[in-house]
């Protein structure tokens, strides 16, 4: 109970924000709690990223609102994620697109993979499956997508994550090292691709051979 009244809390204070009703709606049933730490549960409904091991964090309430509002999620898409994490982040879309849409989610580091995926399955998410590989590949076995959400910042726009994007869809991504700015990115029907400067963000780097290519973990940054 103490949990539902600080979920309940958490996404007041959002809708202040100007959230989405849907996806303040999806985030109150998601239980955040189960996919922190245990160590941080009792911070899981604070407004901030927690980390969650292996340099890696939670994204902060807000932002994970955001990115699920600029992507203009529906009922029934198919979805690819680009960084798993702990899971909250495809738990909350995984509400939206409901039970008829599916969401792929790619994550480099294989203990946060089977975090995620241990974490999903206990909260009853079946319509997300995770896949442990580089996600600046994109997955092509299941493109195109209608929605692309990228949880890392990439030096640029992989190209990739364009070509798997379904004409039609949006694509939400930071870029940059240091300096980092939130794209939206739209392919009209004829395959026109349009980007959008949405706003400063801090995101970890996204790893692989699309993105940066090495790693230093002392300063979340190459």
């Amino acid at each position: 109970m103490e949990y539902e009244r600080k979920r309940a809390l958490l996404v007041k204070s959002l809708k202040e924000q100007n959230i989405s009703d849907k996806t303040l709606s999806a985030m109150m049933k998601v239980p955040r709690h189960l996919f922190v730490p245990s160590v941080h549960m009792s911070q899981a409904y604070v407004d901030s990223p927690l980390p969650i091991g292996h340099a890696q964090t939670i994204s902060a309430p807000h932002m994970v609102a955001m990115m699920c509002d600029l992507l203009e999620l529906q009922e029934g898409q198919k979805v690819l994620e680009i960084g798993a994490g702990s899971g909250y982040n495809a738990a909350v879309m995984a509400e939206i697109i409901g039970q008829k849409g599916k969401i792929y989610s790619i994550e480099r580091l294989e203990k946060l993979a089977v975090f995620a995926w241990e974490n999903l399955e206990r909260a009853g998410y079946s319509n997300v499956e995770v896949i442990l590989g580089d996600g600046s590949l994109g997955y092509p076995d299941h493109a195109p997508y209608d929605r692309i959400c990228v949880t890392a910042s990439a030096p640029d726009t992989p190209k990739p994550l364009i070509e798997q994007l379904k004409p039609g869809g949006i694509m939400v991504l930071p870029e940059g090292e240091g300096y980092q700015r939130l794209y939206i990115i739209r392919k009209s029907m004829d395959g026109e691709v349009t980007k959008q400067d949405w706003g400063g963000v801090i995101f970890v780097p996204l790893i692989g051979h699309h993105g940066f290519k090495i790693y230093n973990s002392r300063r979340g940054q190459k």
